[in-house]
Formats: C-alpha cells, sequence, structure tokens
C-alpha cells in the first residue's frame, strides 16, 4: 500500500531525513518512534504531501506523490499533531466545508453522518468548535481526516494534551480504524504504540534504526530470553518439576522476595519454545500458586532507550567525544 524509498530531506547541511526505506501493507497499523527533532514528522509530512523530499520516492497504491499528487492526496486523510479547525464553526458547518473542499463523491448528508458516529460526536455536532473539550477537537479533527473513506490514514501524536480517559478513548478508537485503513501512527508515548501497532519503525537523527513487531525487536535484542516466575510452594519440590518440563533447559532460584514459602525461579528453554502453558498446567495439579510471570525480553520502552543510547554515543565517538 505505501512504499517509501530512500527518503531524504536537507534543510542547508543538516540531514532531516536521512536516506528512510520501508513499506506499510494493506490494513497494517504502523507505529512511528523517534525523539523530538529525529525526523519522524517530517517524514509523515513528506508521505502526505505537505513537504517534498530532497531526494527518494513516495508511493501509495502504485502512485507516486510527487507524479500524481492529487491521486495520492485523494488517498491520504492525515490529522496533524494540532488538528486544522476553525474554532468559530460549527461542528457541522467545519465537517460541510471540509467535505466540499476535498471534493468527496459521496452522499453528503449520509456520509458526515456515519463518520460522525464512528468517532461519536454526533452529540456535539451542532456546538461551536472552540466551546468544545480538547478531546472533542481531536475527534474532530480525526472526523475531517475520514472524509472520503480514505485508504490511509496519518496521525501525528494523536493523544497529545489529551486526558487519561480521553486518551483510552481515542486510543480504542485508533484500533478500531486499524480494521478498516491502513494507518501510520506517531507517538512518544511508547505504551500507546505497544497497544495500537502491529509493527514499530525507530527514527534517530534521520535515520531509520529498528523496523519490526514490538515482540520481534524484543527478542531481536534481548540479550536472554528466560521466563521470571514467582511460585508458592516448596522449594525444592518446584524446582524439580519445573526440571521435568520437556525443552527445559535450566531452572536457577533467583531469589525469595516475599514472606514464607515464595520463590522466585528464572527458568530457560529451547529458542522459540514457549512453555508459559506448561508451567501454568504442571503447578495448578500440585497446587502450588503461580504468583506472577514475566519475560525477561526487553521492552518496547528498553529497545527505544537502547537504540538511541547507541546512537547518540556512536556520533559522540565520531565527533571525538565532543558535545
Amino acid at each position: 500500500m505505501i512504499e517509501v524509498k530512500n527518503l531524504v530531506k536537507l534543510y542547508g547541511d543538516k540531514r532531516a531525513v536521512d536516506d528512510v526505506t520501508f513499506t506499510v501493507q494493506k490494513g497494517e497499523v504502523l507505529g512511528f518512534l523517534g525523539q523530538n527533532g529525529a525526523g519522524k514528522s517530517t517524514t509523515m509530512n513528506i508521505i502526505t504531501g505537505y513537504l517534498s523530499s530532497t531526494s527518494g520516492t513516495v508511493t501509495i497504491d502504485g502512485h507516486e506523490i510527487l507524479e500524481e499528487p492529487i491521486e495520492v492526496k485523494n488517498r491520504i486523510g492525515y490529522l496533524p499533531e494540532h488538528p486544522p479547525l476553525y474554532l468559530d464553526m460549527t461542528v457541522k458547518d467545519y465537517l460541510g466545508f471540509m467535505f466540499d473542499l476535498k471534493k468527496v463523491k459521496l452522499p453528503k448528508k449520509q456520509h458526515i453522518e456515519e463518520i460522525c458516529n464512528i468517532v461519536k460526536i454526533a452529540d456535539v455536532y451542532n456546538r461551536v468548535i472552540k466551546n468544545l473539550s480538547k478531546g472533542y477537537r481531536q475527534r474532530v479533527g480525526l472526523a475531517q481526516a475520514l472524509l472520503g473513506n480514505p485508504d490511509v490514514l496519518i496521525m501525528d501524536e494523536p493523544t497529545v494534551g489529551l486526558d487519561p480517559k480521553q486518551m483510552i478513548e481515542i486510543r480504542n478508537l485508533i484500533k478500531s480504524l486499524g480494521e478498516r485503513h491502513t494507518v501510520i501512527l506517531s507517538s512518544h508515548i511508547l505504551s500507546e504504540v505497544q497497544m495500537i501497532c502491529d509493527r514499530v519503525i525507530v527514527i534517530n537523527k534521520g535515520k531509520l534504526v529498528a523496523d519490526g513487531t514490538p515482540d520481534s525487536l524484543s527478542q531481536s535484542m534481548s540479550t536472554d530470553h528466560k521466563l521470571l516466575i514467582r511460585v508458592a510452594g516448596p522449594q525444592e519440590e518446584i524446582k524439580k518439576l519445573l526440571q521435568k518440563i520437556p525443552g527445559m533447559l535450566e531452572v536457577s532460584l533467583v531469589g525469595q522476595r516475599e514472606t514464607g514459602e515464595v520463590y522466585d525461579f528464572s527458568l530457560e528453554a529451547e529458542k522459540g519454545l514457549d512453555i508459559r502453558r506448561e508451567v501454568f498446567k504442571r503447578l495448578a495439579e500440585r497446587s502450588w500458586p503461580l504468583l506472577g510471570m514475566r519475560s525477561s525480553e526487553l521492552s518496547l520502552e528498553d529497545i527505544f532507550l537502547q537504540l538511541t543510547a547507541e546512537d547518540s554515543a556512536a556520533s559522540e565517538t565520531e565527533n571525538g567525544g565532543n558535545a
């Protein structure tokens, strides 16, 4: 659906985007991660046609952005970090105006009503936008992005400035939209990306430094793939029981973190083998409560910090350690 190839954007001598290449499949929700100034917003603005690239190509559904800009823009719905709202208009007038501006060919009244129901703004349809809460304004901005039923939705920091309840509502909405649209979502909130996105791209200092699912990135960057569990029961018997699980390589006692017979163990199985269900089953058969279980693999936050830290350290080495 989307193909970005060798994308470069220069501002004088500064490379805001440096030879970035990636693809997004139809129906995929892609998370775009990067620190402030990393180049993610610039890349998204080039994809939407708001900025031109210095070199490289962006193709959407077979149409190249510079050669067929109108065709490409008709396939994209864009929600920037600050939605382009006319605050003195009512929601009804604003969406009607944007419908005409985009030259949407669908039945106007019916189409706008459908979108309002999808993003849940029907109850504020006749209200002036400046009197709406931040959360509702974000929904109105999302509604304008959905006008014309675009194949691709591009959203830059869609939950910035929202309260926790509004953030959850917008996240759930984006996740449901991912069932019908190809979505590129930019965010610096890592938990948000992990909850919503099928795949993650990390950009740092204009370069693409990681591309994959959160799980695949975690597995590829973690130094080990152990399972950490907390069990209530007799220490030695638990250890012997777990060692009998097929494919188990090592069972190690980590320590006793709670009072009574409660122990933490580190379990290492053969690569690619998921032993979680078997661990639970065997402990349950002996009525030894499993009080906790977690992977020792890196979280998305760990991955992000490690990638950006490595890049910063490399830059300092190249520059002789000078600031």
